[in-house]
């Protein structure tokens, strides 16, 4: 039997998203951001959602342009100060420890020490109360060689992104694989005769 537990936030998984802008000097900033995902496939975009009282909305917003950068394991520490500690009062970035660089395509940083990062264009953004939403044309998706699979595709094992759990407040691993897509539920398909 299942429990009710009211109207939350509790999808699972969600992503752990470190969201990269300049501000209005050109300084580089990475916040951590839960509320995201992939939104639509042709033009293949993504979707994050941010407050508008974060130090990152005003960056995105100026530069019509953001980072989705992807930590491992390694990063969770300073992937969960970037979602504690504010770029307007401080250098997060420098205080973790990690370098940026500027992305190819857009204006915007990415975190050199993600495995996989998304460079996006703003493509729009909606209000929706507590949060704004910005879609991201995605311009490119840059993964280190090491990450990618024997076809060339990036390996999520190796990639080893953290994921947020919200009901608990913790971060996780991802496990191991049940099957392949497209291709496990076809035992389910009626037989052509």
């Amino acid at each position: 039997m299942k429990k009710s537990l009211g109207p939350q936030t509790l999808a699972y998984p969600t992503p752990v998203y470190l969201v990269g802008s300049y501000d209005k000097e050109g300084r580089a900033n990475m916040m951590n951001a839960a509320w995201g995902g992939i939104c639509n496939s042709m033009p293949p975009s993504i979707a994050v959602s941010v407050r508008k009282e974060r130090y990152s909305y005003e960056g995105i917003l100026d530069n019509k342009a953001f980072t989705i950068n992807i930590p491992n394991a390694k990063l969770s520490v300073a992937a969960d100060y970037f979602g504690l500690a504010s770029g307007r009062h401080e250098d997060k970035i420098a205080t973790a420890g990690l370098t940026t660089e500027r992305a190819t395509h857009v204006n915007a940083p990415l975190l050199c020490e993600c495995p996989l990062v998304i460079e996006c264009r703003l493509l729009n953004h909606f209000e929706l109360g507590a949060h704004t939403q910005m879609i991201g044309g995605i311009m490119d998706v840059k993964v280190e060689e090491s990450c990618l699979d024997a076809n060339g595709n990036p390996d999520i094992t190796k990639v080893d992104p953290i994921l947020f759990a919200p009901g608990n407040r913790a971060y996780f691993k991802v496990g191991q694989e049940v099957g392949k897509a497209f291709a496990i539920g076809k035992e389910l398909m009626p037989k052509s005769s």
